[in-house]
């Protein structure tokens, strides 16, 4: 068996390390598709359907082209700078994802009915 030489050492932690930059991002993205765009997401939380997906870019979105749904009932949203999301019921709990904002809307609604915001 070779000994195991300074250089092979080298070559080897520096494929490992370079192996934990590549995967970290990924990591970090938690529920965001490339570009940092946010997943798309439809599902049952607490017995009320919420859905997230791209607003084509369209008009008055904050969320940077996305669009958050509680029973089919538009939920605002809008991107910090600092990459965390708020809804217009959560305003004030900055949360990681849209997926997280709408989860937390329906917390704060506890069973009351999402209603429309007007756009203006």
């Amino acid at each position: 068996m070779p000994e195991l030489s300074r250089r092979r050492a080298l070559t080897a932690a520096a494929v490992v390390a370079g192996a934990q930059l590549v995967a970290a991002p990924a990591a970090r993205a938690g529920d965001h598709g490339p570009h940092g765009s946010p997943d798309s997401f439809d599902e049952v939380y607490k017995g009320r359907r919420i859905q997230g997906r791209s607003a084509g870019g369209s008009g008055h979105h904050h969320g940077g082209g996305y669009a958050v749904y509680v029973d089919e009932v538009e939920l605002h949203v809008m991107r910090n700078a600092d990459g965390s999301w708020i809804s217009v019921v959560s305003h004030y709990d900055p949360v990681p994802t849209p997926r997280a904002a709408a989860r937390a809307a329906v917390d704060e609604l506890q069973g009351a009915r999402l209603e429309p915001f007007p756009a203006g």
